[in-house]
């Protein structure tokens, strides 16, 4: 099995991503009680099928579109790239690996820029599992755009596999149902001098969790994993993200930005940065950036980072959870802007510097609108 993000790693405590247990089959992974590392912030009770129960794993419909050097098909269990970026370390990632019958793969070729959405609606409301595998051949450029709506009870574990000098950026947007609840682990192995732009969004569903798990694995690889969110009033929202810097010479940056109104309303966001060994040269970063709008709201923000050579360019990390500044306020009602456009103002601002980095204009536009929304819904 190929080295990665999820892999074991001896000289790192227990408690490190790296070091977790790994298996593709549901049965090696014991009761989730709910104390275990990557389940203590999470609602467990409200996703006891997805983490535990029989799942329908047969194929679902879905729209796609039709761009030269993209080809989207349904595999079988049995194609070479399955567990290639990685295995699942919990149980509800191992439950959707066990149950799912085909896998939908997404395969771009052609040093070509392009394009294309894959539009999720019709998963349904009874439990589900997914599987997808995203690959990027060598010197591909490509946006490939997950868009899920609609109702969801789905596990899903997404594989992404970037080929040497190619250049992929994958946006999955989570836009379900009020009632959704969807969990998800994005696997990533990049490739030598190739380049990831991993972007989460996170807007609609009751328990959205989506883990991404990215290794750096080639020398120069670069990973930019960029989230952003909205939570209301009983909304649950969580990230767990890892990265893997594996190789030498590898550059990372995490910056999540997210927004929380109404009572209730809860967001997660762990961010692990491990820096192998063999990693040198390794210029690192990570963030996450909460806007507090009204009382009732929990922000749970937690990076961690974990460093073995002493050979790089630099490492480090931050996080912060607030309510608006004072002084942005003060400025924008003294030239006249009234208190609740200045508001305004301000979170569509905050939120606007993860949107700008996508860099597909009618997705930007459709997520300031979305912002835009959820400002007018007040938490309700």
């Amino acid at each position: 099995m190929i080295a990665d993000a999820t892999s074991r790693h001896a000289s790192v405590p227990i408690q490190t991503r790296n070091e977790r247990f790994t298996s593709a089959d549901v049965r090696d992974f014991p009761e989730v009680t709910g104390r275990e590392a990557s389940w203590k912030l999470t609602p467990v009770d409200r996703l006891g099928d997805l983490i535990a129960g029989a799942l329908d794993g047969n194929r679902y419909d879905y729209t796609a579109t039709e761009v030269d050097g993209v080809d989207v098909s349904w595999v079988t269990r049995a194609d070479p790239r399955v567990g290639l970026a990685g295995i699942p370390e919990e149980r509800a990632s191992a439950n959707a690996w066990t149950r799912f019958e085909g896998a939908l793969a997404i395969t771009l070729s052609g040093e070509e820029h392009r394009e294309a959405t894959i539009g999720r609606d019709a998963f349904g409301s009874a439990p589900k599992a997914a599987h997808t595998i995203i690959e990027a051949k060598p010197f591909s450029d490509a946006v490939v755009i997950l868009d899920n709506s609609g109702p969801a009870h789905l596990s899903e574990n997404v594989e992404i596999l970037v080929g040497d000098s190619a250049k992929l950026t994958v946006v999955t947007v989570q836009d379900f149902d009020d009632d959704a609840r969807y969990v998800a682990t994005h696997f990533a192995k990049v490739g030598r001098d190739a380049t990831l732009k991993h972007v989460v969004v996170s807007f609609g569903g009751a328990v959205v969790r989506v883990n991404p798990a990215v290794t750096l694995a080639g020398t120069g690889a670069d990973g930019e994993l960029l989230g952003v969110y909205f939570a209301d009033a009983g909304q649950h929202l969580e990230q767990q993200v890892f990265l893997f810097h594996k190789a030498a010479n590898t550059r990372g940056r995490v910056n999540y930005k997210g927004a929380l109104q109404g009572a209730g309303a809860r967001t997660v966001w762990i961010g692990d940065v491990l820096i192998g060994p063999d990693a040198t040269g390794t210029d690192s970063y990570e963030q996450n950036r909460n806007l507090v709008l009204s009382e009732g709201t929990r922000a749970d923000s937690i990076p961690n980072l974990e460093i073995e050579t002493g050979d790089i360019l630099g490492a480090g990390h931050a996080s912060a959870t607030g309510r608006f500044d004072d002084e942005q306020l003060f400025y924008l009602r003294a030239r006249g802007i009234t208190e609740l456009e200045a508001r305004r103002l301000v979170v569509r601002g905050f939120l606007a510097e993860i949107v700008q980095k996508i860099g597909v204009p009618a997705l930007e536009e459709r997520l300031h609108d979305a912002i835009e929304v959820e400002l007018a819904g007040g938490g309700r």
